[in-house]
């Protein structure tokens, strides 16, 4: 699929956008003033780039507890994520949801979730939807090489191919569940070789190359357009933090992260292959990395200056009636 000069300028955008999102993130929980826990998505970027671009706000998404990044490549308010992340009361929740549970339906980001293998079932009842009112939508869940193993993840694969469901399920495998290595936990080698178990195509991917993201979801997400079921990708990446905020990172090798940043930095590959290939400016990158400076900027003042919720927002968005 061609990525026309526009796309190419949001999808830069959209990873900056992540990258410093999440650092300056980094920076601010250390501090003490955001409550909750954090697990940060930074070196992951174009994986939820790659697939999101090829979604509209129609098409549903489901998450991980490491979710801010999905959350920013499906559209999500910056400011409003911020203004979450300190349990403010116009935060994208309200100030309930926090990190680890941020949502926003109008963008078909259907949330971040707590529970390991929590969304996989989630996208299936939006696919299964899709299907049922043939609107030509898709879903597509976000999982970890964690919540590759669990059982509920084996059931909404097995699920989703007996129905043809118009699902896409891409696991990011950043090498580690939690502490524990995906080279040791999943028994299969890459999580791919699970794909001919329920019948279905699967594709590994480099998560570090855009293109490479952004085509084998395309190709995916066509194919559940056109009713031909779903489809598994696995996308090798790495994470530049700890599995939280506070992980000591005992288990990774000295100077492990600092090699990634150097040669496996999805930003810097992207910035390097459009401007060699003539397609995009330094300079207008180079504009685009100001301007989402000052965005987070703006969106940390904001954040620390807005009224948090009150007792009279207890009970509010609690229920819903049908």
């Amino acid at each position: 699929m061609q990525i026309n000069r526009t796309e190419l300028l949001e999808a830069y955008r959209k990873m900056r956008t992540i990258r410093v999102f999440e650092e300056r993130v980094h920076e601010e929980f250390a501090t003490g003033q955001m409550p909750g826990f954090v697990h940060l998505y930074a070196g992951e970027e174009a994986s939820a780039v790659g697939v999101c671009l090829n979604l509209s706000d129609d098409d549903k998404i489901c998450s991980t507890h490491r979710g801010h990044g999905h959350c920013i490549a499906k559209g999500c308010d910056v400011p409003g994520m911020m203004l979450e992340l300190y349990g403010r009361r116009d935060g994208l929740c309200g100030g309930k949801g926090g990190s680890m549970h941020i949502a926003d339906l109008s963008k078909g980001m259907m949330g971040a979730n707590a529970i390991v293998g929590g969304g996989p079932p989630l996208a299936c009842g939006a696919a299964l939807a899709a299907k049922t009112l043939g609107t030509g939508k898709v879903a597509v869940t976000f999982t970890g090489d964690g919540g590759s193993n669990q059982g509920t993840t084996f059931e909404s694969m097995n699920f989703a191919s007996v129905l043809k469901l118009p699902v896409v399920f891409v696991f990011e495998n950043n090498g580690y569940a939690e502490t524990t290595g995906s080279s040791w936990s999943v028994a299969c080698g890459d999580i791919v070789n699970r794909a001919p178990a329920f019948a279905m195509p699967g594709v590994m991917v480099d998560g570090h190359d855009f293109f490479a993201v952004h085509e084998a979801a395309s190709e995916a997400i066509a194919r559940a357009r056109a009713g031909e079921g779903p489809t598994l990708i696995e996308v090798k990446v790495d994470r530049y933090f700890g599995h939280h905020e506070g992980d000591s990172e005992k288990y990774r090798a000295p100077g492990e992260v600092a090699k990634l940043r150097a040669e496996k930095d999805c930003l810097k590959r992207f910035r390097k292959r459009v401007t060699e290939a003539g397609l995009l400016q330094a300079g207008e990158l180079d504009a685009i990395d100001r301007d989402v400076g000052a965005l987070i900027d703006r969106s940390v003042k904001a954040a620390l200056a807005a009224p948090m919720p009150t007792a009279a927002d207890l009970m509010t968005d609690v229920y819903i009636s049908y």
